[in-house]
């Protein structure tokens, strides 16, 4: 989806108390930023915040780290919480998750993949988030057991990463081929998915686990 430019987007990431503009030297360390021992959740492609945002809102006892590559995106995410108040759980931070690895060292208590980008052609597999190559990165950040929750209208990548998942020792704990009529299930919504939802889409959902080896 093609996002109108900010001409102010470097000023507005620069004086957000939520955008940590130098994440690496926080590797191993995130637990002092936050200045508690509390889980650290992280969401990859985090988009405008709205998930984050909210899920940090009622979860005031986990610590919530968002991570978006497209700095307009988040930049647009930015100005809208700025009209909300402020929430000392949350931080955020653009950059690639290509490079995750180098973010965290077995910190990361549960991981939200909402609403990836697909990557539907063949040549492009390795780029999806459930790809083996991102799950052996997640092996690194991941502190004990290693949990993803997955939000996707793509019925093409949920299948995948089910299958994915599975052959990389993950057990699916729960799952939802049309998540919004899940009555028993707390769900805060994206800003992708209130759209494709006003369309008719249906939603996917799904829960993983990896118990750690240890």
């Amino acid at each position: 989806m093609r996002v109108r430019n900010i001409k102010n987007k470097k000023e507005i990431l620069d004086n957000s108390s939520y955008v940590i503009d130098n994440p690496l030297v926080y590797k191993g360390k995130w637990k002092d930023l936050f200045k508690n021992n509390n889980p650290i959740h992280l969401e990859i492609g985090t988009g405008k915040c709205n998930f984050i945002y909210e899920i940090a809102r009622q979860n005031p006892n986990i610590n919530f780290i968002g991570i978006e590559r497209i700095d307009t995106v988040l930049a647009y995410g930015i100005k809208d919480l700025s009209n909300k108040p402020f929430l000392n759980n949350l931080y955020l931070m653009n950059y690639d998750a290509l490079k995750i690895e180098d973010l965290f060292d077995k910190e990361i208590d549960t991981l939200y993949l909402n609403f990836s980008d697909p990557w539907p052609k063949a040549r492009h597999e390795k780029r999806r988030l459930t790809n083996f190559r991102f799950l052996e990165k997640y092996d690194i950040i991941f502190l004990g057991d290693k949990k993803i929750v997955m939000k996707t209208d793509n019925s093409n990548l949920f299948e995948y990463s089910i299958v994915s998942l599975s052959n990389y020792g993950y057990k699916i704990t729960d799952l939802s081929l049309d998540l919004h009529k899940k009555e028993d299930y707390n769900n805060i919504m994206t800003e992708y998915e209130e759209k494709f939802s006003k369309k008719g889409c249906k939603i996917y959902m799904l829960s993983a686990v990896k118990k750690d080896e240890k």
